[in-house]
Order: C-alpha cells, then sequence, then structure tokens
C-alpha cells in the first residue's frame, strides 16, 4: 500500500505517520527554490559541468527535484547530465503526487511525467528517466541512513530535508547526518530549512562548515553548510579499486547490437564521441537480428538478485522504448503472462510481501479473466507482468545507433587491440586480422556478444549457445494466436509486424532452442527440422490452442521436402557466463587500463541491455549508479578475477 495522506482544508499534503506537513503552509515551491536550489548555488554551480549530482533526503511529493529540472530546462548553461538522488521511506500514491502539484501550473507537464514513471517503487534502488537520459532521478526507497550506507555514492549538492527533527530524529540524527556526509566530496554544498541545534552541531562533527542565512517566512533562519573537513576523509580500501572517472572523449564500441548500441548511446549522451565497429555490413547482424522478443521480470520467493536485477531492466528497456521508438510498430507494453509447469510452480511463487501493494505493479497471479483470453484453464499455475511487452530489437539498435554523437562502420572485424603509448594520449588501436587500424581511441568497449570471445578469451571463460526460433506469418484477417506474448519454457510473440508501415504483414515467433556446444550458422536443413520440432514441443507446453492451430504447419516442416512458403527458422549464438549474468566494467584495470566491456547477456539480452549500458557509462564517470550497489557488483568484472 502507498504511504496515506490527508489533506488539510487549505490544500496543504499532511503526513498522519508523523503528524507534520510535508512543506511549508505558505506552499512548497517557495523554499524548494530559495532553500535548496539557490541555497546550493544552483544553477550557477552547475554552468558547463559535464554532471551535477544531488542528493536529497526526503523526496515527498516531489516538488524539490520537479524545481530543479525546472531550472535546469531553463538554464542555456546547464549541465550536460543531471543526476537527483533522492531517499524515501514511505512513497506516497501516485494519485496524491499528482495532485500535490496541482497548485503549481508550470510544472504540471514535468509532473505529468513524473507520474507516468510512478510505479513499482518496491524497497531498493529505482532510476527513472527523463529528458532523453539528461535528466535521471534515482529513488532509494527505504531508511535513509541505511541505503546511503548501502550504495556507493558522490554528490555535488545536498537537499538535507524531510519532516521537523521533532516528529521524525531519526532522519536528523548523527548517524544519518554521517552516512550523508560519506557521500560527499571536499566543496560539497548543502541546504537546509531547520536550524536545530543539534543538527547545526552534528553536521559541523561530520565536517561541514556551518552558516546560518536569511529564511523562507515563516522560517526566520535556514542553515547553509560547505563539507571541507579539518581532516582527509579515509575510507576502506576496497578490494578492486574502481578506476578514476574518466572525463568526456573519444571511445570506440566494437559490437552493434543491443548491448554496443546501448553503452553507445549511454556514452554519446554524455558527451562521449563514439565510433561503433561491427564485422557485419549492417548494425543487429547476430542476436540481436531476432525480428522480435519478450522483455518481462523474472520472479521469485525469495527476490533473488536476478528478479531484482530484471525488474531495474526491464524499467530501463521500457523507459527507452518510450524515447525512442513507435509503440504498437516497433514494441508493445501489452503485458506478458508466464506459465509455468505445476511441479515448479513453488519455485515461481510471488514474494509474501507482495499480496498489495507496489510489487503487484510488477507481477501478479494471473487472473482468470486473463487466462481465458489466453484459452487456458482457469485453474493454470501462472504470474502476469503487466509492465512487461515485446519489442524488435533491430529498431531500438537502428534508433540508438542514430543519437547525436555516433558514427558507424561495418565490415570490420576487430581482431585484437593493441596499445599505442607514443600519442601525447595513451590510446588503443582495433586492428583486424591483417594488422590494418580499423580505429584508435583512449576507450575501448567490449560488446560483441559472441564475437567478444576471442578479443576476452584470456580473461574469461565465455560460453557460445546457438539458439533458433520458429517464425510464422499470418494470412489477410487471420486472429493472432494469443492478445499477449507468453513465456515459461520457451516464448511466443503472437503479433508482431515483420517491416514497417501500416500494411506490413503481421507474424508470430516461438522459441528458443538452448543447443550447447554448436556455434554454426546458418544450422542445417536437419537441424532446422529439429529446431521446428523443439519449438512445437514448447508450444504445447506454453499455450495448447497455439500447438494444436499450427499442427499441420510444424508437421509439413518435419520431412526434408519442406513448402517454400511454410514455417522458417531464425538462428544466432549467444554468449553467457557460467552464473548466466551478464559482465560490466573494466576488463582488468590494470593491465588494460581503459578496456571495458559489456557482454554476456545471455537469453536476458532485451531485458538487461539497457540498464549494463547506462551501468557502464555510470561506473566510467564516477555517476550515481541505476542500480542496487550490490548488483552492479554482482555483474562486475572483477567477480571473474582468478575463474
Amino acid at each position: 500500500m502507498s504511504e496515506p495522506v490527508d489533506w488539510l482544508p487549505d490544500g496543504t499534503p499532511y503526513s498522519p505517520r508523523f503528524g507534520d506537513r510535508y512543506h511549508s503552509e505558505n506552499g512548497g515551491l517557495t523554499q524548494a527554490r530559495q532553500v535548496f536550489l539557490h541555497g546550493c548555488g544552483l544553477p550557477q554551480a552547475w554552468a558547463g559541468q559535464a554532471q551535477w549530482r544531488i542528493l536529497e533526503t526526503g523526496f515527498g511529493f516531489g516538488l524539490n527535484f520537479l524545481v530543479t529540472w525546472a531550472a535546469w530546462r531553463a538554464d542555456p548553461e546547464r549541465c550536460t547530465l543531471l543526476h537527483f538522488v533522492s531517499t524515501e521511506a514511505w512513497p506516497v500514491g501516485a494519485d496524491d503526487l499528482l495532485r500535490a502539484t496541482s497548485a503549481h501550473p508550470e510544472l504540471a507537464p514535468l509532473a505529468q511525467q513524473l507520474h507516468a514513471q510512478w510505479w513499482g517503487l518496491l524497497p531498493g534502488v529505482h532510476r527513472l528517466s527523463f529528458d532523453a537520459g539528461r535528466v535521471l532521478l534515482t529513488l532509494y526507497v527505504g531508511d535513509t541512513q541505511a541505503m546511503l550506507r548501502q550504495q556507493a555514492l558522490t554528490v555535488d549538492a545536498v537537499y538535507l530535508d524531510g519532516f521537523s527533527p521533532q516528529r521524525n530524529p531519526e532522519i536528523w540524527d548523527a548517524h544519518t547526518l554521517k552516512a550523508v556526509a560519506r557521500c560527499c566530496r571536499r566543496g560539497t554544498r548543502l541546504a537546509t530549512w531547520t536550524i536545530a541545534r543539534a543538527v547545526r552541531d552534528a553536521l559541523a562533527q561530520c565536517g561541514f562548515e556551518v552558516t546560518r542565512m536569511p529564511g523562507v517566512p515563516p522560517k526566520r533562519d535556514n542553515l547553509h553548510a560547505t563539507f571541507n573537513p579539518r581532516w582527509e576523509p579515509r575510507t576502506a580500501a576496497p578490494a578492486h579499486p574502481e578506476p578514476d572517472p574518466l572525463p568526456p572523449g573519444d571511445c570506440i564500441v566494437i559490437g552493434a547490437g543491443v548491448a554496443g548500441a546501448a553503452c553507445a548511446a549511454s556514452l554519446a549522451r554524455r558527451g562521449w564521441r563514439v565510433q561503433v565497429l561491427d564485422r557485419a555490413g549492417a548494425p543487429a547482424a547476430g542476436a540481436s537480428g531476432l525480428p522480435a522478443g519478450v522483455f518481462a521480470p523474472h520472479v521469485s520467493p525469495d527476490d533473488s538478485l536476478l528478479s531484482r536485477l530484471s525488474r531495474s531492466g526491464v524499467r530501463a528497456t521500457l523507459a527507452q522504448a518510450r524515447a525512442v521508438l513507435s509503440e504498437g510498430q516497433d514494441f508493445g507494453q501489452t503485458g506478458v503472462l508466464e506459465r509455468h509447469a505445476t511441479d515448479k510452480a513453488r519455485n515461481k511463487a510471488l514474494p509474501a510481501t507482495w499480496a498489495q501493494g507496489p510489487g503487484t505493479d510488477w507481477s501478479q497471479p494471473a487472473s482468470e479473466d486473463t487466462l481465458r483470453q489466453a484459452r487456458l484453464p482457469a485453474d493454470t499455475p501462472a504470474n502476469w507482468h503487466p509492465h512487461a511487452g515485446w519489442l524488435r530489437p533491430a529498431r531500438l539498435v537502428a534508433a540508438l545507433l542514430a543519437q547525436p554523437g555516433i558514427s558507424w562502420q561495418g565490415d570490420c572485424r576487430v581482431a585484437r587491440l593493441q596499445r599505442v603509448d607514443d600519442t601525447p594520449d595513451a590510446a588503443w588501436q582495433a586492428l583486424d586480422a591483417e594488422g590494418h587500424v580499423l580505429a584508435q581511441a583512449p576507450m575501448v568497449v567490449i560488446a560483441a556478444g559472441a564475437d567478444s570471445r576471442p578479443l576476452l578469451v584470456s580473461h574469461w571463460p565465455l560460453q557460445a549457445l546457438r539458439g533458433q526460433v520458429s517464425i510464422g506469418t499470418y494470412g489477410p484477417g487471420a486472429a493472432p494466436l494469443a492478445p499477449f506474448p507468453l513465456n515459461g519454457s520457451g516464448n511466443l510473440v503472437p503479433d508482431f509486424p515483420l517491416s514497417d508501415g501500416p500494411d506490413a504483414p503481421r507474424a508470430w515467433i516461438m522459441g528458443s532452442t538452448f543447443e550447447r556446444g554448436l556455434t554454426a550458422l546458418p544450422p542445417t536443413p536437419a537441424e532446422q527440422r529439429e529446431a521446428h520440432a523443439a519449438n512445437h514441443g514448447k508450444m504445447q507446453g506454453l499455450l495448447p490452442s497455439a500447438a494444436e492451430r499450427l499442427l499441420a504447419d510444424f508437421a509439413a516442416m518435419a520431412g526434408p521436402d519442406a513448402p517454400a512458403g511454410g514455417l522458417r527458422t531464425w538462428a544466432a549464438v549467444r554468449c553467457t557466463l557460467h552464473d548466466r549474468l551478464p559482465v560490466v566494467g573494466p576488463v582488468d584495470a590494470r593491465a588494460l587500463p581503459g578496456v571495458w566491456a559489456c557482454t554476456a547477456m545471455g537469453a536476458r539480452g532485451l531485458t538487461l541491455s539497457i540498464l549494463c549500458g547506462e551501468l557502464l557509462a555510470a561506473r566510467l564517470q564516477g555517476e550515481p549508479l541505476p542500480l542496487d550497489a550490490k548488483l552492479a557488483k554482482a555483474l562486475g568484472a572483477e567477480r571473474l578475477a582468478g575463474v
């Protein structure tokens, strides 16, 4: 359940939990501008910067964020990227969020965008993206002190907000303020509306230089502070130190699939000049050439690492698709029905705490009506994922590579990398098999899927895994096999366009096989027949009505004389690791400085690639991470040391 809110006669929101107003009775807008934005020297302080990182304690209704976003939009000297990180233990409901901003018409367009993404806020880290990914709101849902201690964060400004110290002392106590101080660099500015002596003393003890300033009525004074401790802050030395953040420059991305395009777009958005190389003559020629696929969250009773990771991935994929693709033509948030075998239903049960509240925004037991639409029995064990859907990967790749700052070059098979130290700035050269230089830059990202293996074979045990799907087209007026995609043992996209335009033929796609140890492309005719049989078997377990309807079509493919206009297969080779997780980070920070990787997406490329591209860019530039630090660590290349 979302946090209950009472509305006072003057329209001010009131918290029954804390017995306090959410903002001043004179309105939160003036406080947001005068106390926090101007109190931290903004917008002047971010002028001309590559990024600016703000931490807020207590998101509330988001007025401070909306005012800061509006100021960023209005400033021609604004920073390239605005990060706004906010903690919130008790998120309000989406409707209350929108109601609270109704008194400020100038913020209405921004509030509507925030409202549209205000869903599924389970405890943890959530990244919301606005203005083509240049304004990034990262919500830490949970106790402020605990969340700040768990995450890796350095900020340039702090909005110290929250209910009054008398009503909510925990968010103002010395332990929480110490956690805030750990997120600051020397020179970070802090602003708050309270002048409570305990708060002033605690800030001073944490290394802040504190100053009283004239306040915003009805407050006589406010506090400004600058982090400038008389000592040198110490932190525990990590086992694998993060490379020093790099300013935007030139970068080579090897691979023009979804992962490579995602990395290129994330870097270009931050001001990098990116050259994408690929062995094929067109982008998305490998596994990302899949005609259509499913993106969906993973579920588990204990809300496992993969489950939490997949939710972050779905949110990132959906936000990127909405920003650059056409819904209905290139992708669809149709929802996905996940069916599971009766003997495995326990492993696919939802966490017990999801009976109501934000968890149901992500996944819920399938209703009888949903099962009826899929022509499945009412007692079929299944989950419904409302924010999942289908996507055409090649369309996403094309849209990402079309972003400013990216150039693409095909027919470039990179055989090896060579370090060049005799230039003013040390650089890497990408060489072909004959030793010809294909490109040169100080930074290289290997994101070539299965083609990453030759470049990384001496570092990581990447594995190749071929897969085949079955594809069929609909005749004029034919009804789709189902009203939405299904997954479980295999997945089915029942209706998508094969090309662009309103008259494009419609098709379905079912798969995929997992053929370990096989990498040859294309598969032999016999292997294709075996794939059709395997995919039909998966369809029988997933959607029996569709399997029965297509029985003759699949049967026609069983013999050596398959009809020319019948079903067809599509095959590609995936790249995976032993733990079935992607790898994102520096390959070897000491031996190969400037060489990073984003690969091994396995069968979850559509769900995870966009998120991994953002993670790579964030780590590279010292930004707030787009997901929980524990999840980022689980994806890090450092985990493979010694494997």
